[in-house]
């Protein structure tokens, strides 16, 4: 009988630890893993293990340009819905340039109208995230709407004041018609990079 028990106990004891192990290793690829890396030899892993962050009530901390903000935590928002001219050289600049015919400099300066606006409005402010059907991006980035305390739509406040274009990928797709609307009337009223 004591053998039973203590193989019945050693059993208890083995399954705790495979479920705690298998509820790591979830958490571990759930997509919460932040590697950063710095040089081919040298990976540092950034886990927040008992770590978790009020998206209500959170700081912007650096606008990075007009649709990707910086979180008080380092985390980076991609703005769901919104696309702004980029601001630095980069494989998207160029393939805009070509799209679009424009120079690379002129992009580069509605880029950083379109980023000082964002900035006017968001940096250094506290604000509240709403998630659509995907989380992250490919690159990692949070996607999100996102609010001011007043209650200021950001997303739809930047394509309002005709400081981004439209980019909508299914299945973040939630405010589409109002961004949509709020698009043309901004180019019908030239306002922003409209003008």
């Amino acid at each position: 009988m004591r053998i039973l028990g203590k193989r019945v106990k050693m059993n208890k004891i083995i399954v705790l630890l495979l479920i705690g192990l298998l509820a790591l290793t979830g958490y571990l690829f759930s997509g919460d893993l932040d590697p950063s890396f710095h040089s081919q030899e040298e990976v540092k892993w950034k886990i927040p293990i008992g770590r978790s962050y009020d998206y209500s009530n959170i700081l912007v901390s650096r606008v990075i340009d007009g649709d990707t903000l910086l979180l008080e935590n380092n985390e980076r928002v991609r703005l769901i819905g919104i696309d702004t001219p980029e601001i630095h050289e980069s494989s998207k600049l160029n393939r805009d340039a070509q799209r679009s015919g424009q120079d690379l400099a002129v992009i580069k300066r509605m880029g950083n109208r379109s980023y000082e606006f964002t900035k006017a409005l968001v940096e250094g402010k506290r604000v509240k995230l709403e998630f659509d059907v995907e989380r992250f991006d490919k690159y990692k980035r949070i996607l999100a709407y996102v609010y001011l305390a007043d209650g200021t739509f950001v997303n739809a406040k930047i394509v309002e004041q005709g400081y981004a274009s439209l980019l909508t990928y299914a299945p973040n797709v939630r405010y589409a018609d109002l961004f949509t609307e709020l698009y043309r009337q901004s180019r019908e009223n030239r306002r922003g990079l409209w003008e």
